[in-house]
């Protein structure tokens, strides 16, 4: 009976059209465990794939190797993650999928290493891509580690990782890899003890003299008299320079990554650029296990810049990033001449440029970038790129009359729906997740464990980074908030836009509701919030732990320019009442327990 049904299905497959092609990665010269270069061998399994309908690429499971050469090579620009210079932008990409419908890539728990500079993966001009169960790491990563076991006045001992390659020439120590060495040592020092990472400096090091006692552990003799270094601490070391990124989605749609494993990214994390509909379930960021090392990602894990249709983050893990788990923004341009029925936006900063970031059809806001507030809309009837910083945008019928230089332009159709739910971020010294979109966003039953920094950050912004925009319907809830803020002296979550004019009566963020969710503090910070129209906080619990030494403090709410705030029935595990301090708003704007202090 069971083979009786197995047939009938198959039957009603085919009388479909349905089909599943299978191709292996072993028919195309891949061999596990060889250690041999892998990468013609995984393009050309790549690209037999294309025009089979649900395709399903298989690879041997064990580890596969890939270097530069051979591999494929594409001239890309990616946002938060392309230097301002005159170097080549060309990209080395294990695993490309361009112009791929589709096709799922069956992983087999394969391990991938990469060697030199490399992109794990980037799907390009796609639809219905999937990739599950692989992992990716670097033979050498762009990351270097160094465990202080020895400190006295005049010098420390320490023990360099063994994957962290390094030299001495004259006392003075130096790090390189596989085609690159470090120029600047951007440092950040792991403390295994309280789990902690925050800014460090590599500079005492670079200024004393190195001595190497045997291999992989070096005595630096100097003035250390100062220092807070203590046994055990870890100094994660990198050369700030953006050149990469752990895996690049862009102008693709229904994206799905699921059980795939990222032991370290260079550059910047798994970057979604101007794509529709992705999917990260069971995404772990983190460096493999018994690997002894700290470090997972350079810089971001999740980006996602100029997304749309629905971003979901479900089931994630990541350990030790050197910024932030999780980043959703648009990005503002700046409007330099607006005639003749055209305007020219530019990219304003440095590491964002050279990409398409409006399209024909696409409904844009003209924003006054001091305020963060809309002053009208329009639709594109052309767009296009006339240089790496500069668009030239058309809209239908008449240029409003106050389109003017120095406006920012927000695009309103690439805002993505976003849910965050069941992940744990840990093991950053800053952020946990940085959110900005229009749409509806969900963020629920996650742990947000020890960020340096806030815990949540809801920005906005047209004079730093540029990234939009205003948020409008935000439901935070069933959180718990462990011990966050140690680098950025609160553990609050953080509504923030950078509005530098308060234009009374608008507010830039709207709708946001806090609810259900535990803090767990060693400071005084649970919520910052400013230019919110809708602010709801209910139900939470607040406690306060000893992990850090601090004088008995009132947990604070402060709120600026503000209105229809609602803070009531949480519950404050403390043997005072806590204080709401509100700036630029009167207590007319805010509706509290009676138990609380305002100020």
């Amino acid at each position: 009976m069971k083979n009786y049904f197995i047939l009938l299905f198959l039957f009603f497959a085919g009388v479909s059209g349905y089909s599943q092609t299978v191709i292996k990665a072993v028919d195309f010269g891949v061999k596990k465990n060889s250690f041999e270069n892998a990468a013609a061998g995984i393009q050309k399994a790549i690209d037999a794939c294309k025009g089979k309908q649900g395709a399903i690429l298989e690879l041997p499971g064990g580890r596969i190797d890939i270097w530069p050469e051979g591999s494929a090579h594409r001239e890309l620009y990616i946002s938060n993650c392309t230097e301002d210079d005159t170097l080549s932008k060309v990209k080395n990409i294990a695993f490309l999928f361009e112009d791929n419908s589709d096709v799922t890539l069956e992983g087999n728990n394969t391990l991938i290493v990469l060697h030199g500079k490399m992109v794990s993966f980037a799907i390009l001009n796609s639809k219905n891509v999937k990739i599950k169960n692989i992992r990716f790491d670097y033979e050498r990563p762009t990351m270097s580690e160094v465990t202080v076991m020895l400190v006295s006045p005049n010098a420390i001992e320490t023990a360099i990782h063994a994957d962290s390659k390094y030299s001495i020439d004259i006392g003075r120590i130096s790090f390189y890899g596989e085609g690159w060495k470090t120029k600047s040592f951007h440092t950040i020092l792991f403390d295994p003890i309280k789990n902690f990472m925050h800014y460090s400096s590599f500079s005492p090091f670079l200024e004393s003299k190195a001595i190497e006692k045997a291999p992989f552990n070096v005595r630096f003799e100097g003035d250390f008299s100062k220092t807070s270094l203590k046994k055990g601490d870890v100094l994660t070391i990198r050369d700030p320079y953006r050149d990469n990124c752990g895996g690049f989605i862009s102008q693709s749609k229904d994206i799905k990554l699921e059980d795939v494993k990222m032991h370290f990214m260079h550059g910047l994390g798994i970057v979604s650029q101007f794509s529709e509909n992705i999917s990260l379930f069971k995404v772990t960021v983190a460096p493999r296990e018994n690997s002894g090392r700290i470090v997972s990602s350079f810089a971001d894990c999740f980006h996602f810049s100029g997304c749309k249709g629905v971003v979901k983050i479900d089931s994630c893990f990541t350990s030790g990033s050197h910024d932030d788990p999780v980043n959703v923004h648009g990005t503002h341009l700046q409007i330099m001449t607006a005639d003749a029925g055209k305007i020219k936006v530019r990219f304003m900063h440095h590491q964002t440029y050279g990409f398409d970031a409006f399209f024909a059809g696409d409904s844009i806001a003209f924003i006054n970038p001091k305020t963060l507030m809309s002053i009208g809309t329009a639709k594109l009837k052309t767009a296009k790129l006339i240089n790496k910083r500069e668009m030239e945008l058309e809209v239908e019928g008449s240029l409003p009359s106050f389109a003017q230089a120095d406006l920012v332009i927000e695009n309103l159709t690439w805002t993505p729906e976003v849910i965050v739910r069941n992940n744990r971020f840990e093991r950053t010294n800053t952020r946990g997740l940085l959110l900005t979109t229009r749409r509806k966003v969900l963020i629920e039953n996650n742990i947000f464990y020890r960020t340096g920094m806030y815990p949540i950050l809801i920005a906005d912004d047209a004079s730093s980074w540029f990234e939009s925009g205003a948020v409008r319907d935000v439901l935070i809830r069933n959180n718990t908030f462990q011990e966050c803020g140690f680098n950025s002296g609160s553990g609050a979550i953080n509504i923030a836009p950078e509005n530098h004019e308060l234009k009374e009566g608008n507010m830039v963020h709207r709708n946001i509701r806090i609810k259900d969710n535990t803090f767990i503090l060693y400071n005084d910070g649970v919520l910052n919030a400013r230019s919110v129209d809708g602010l709801v906080f209910t139900g939470n619990k607040i406690s306060r732990t000893s992990l850090l030494p601090t004088k008995a403090i009132k947990p604070v709410i402060n709120l600026t320019a503000s209105k229809n705030v609602l803070i009531k029935k949480n519950k404050f595990d403390s043997s005072e009442s806590p204080v709401v301090k509100i700036e630029k708003m009167t207590k007319k704007d805010i509706k509290v327990d009676v138990n609380l202090e305002m100020k």
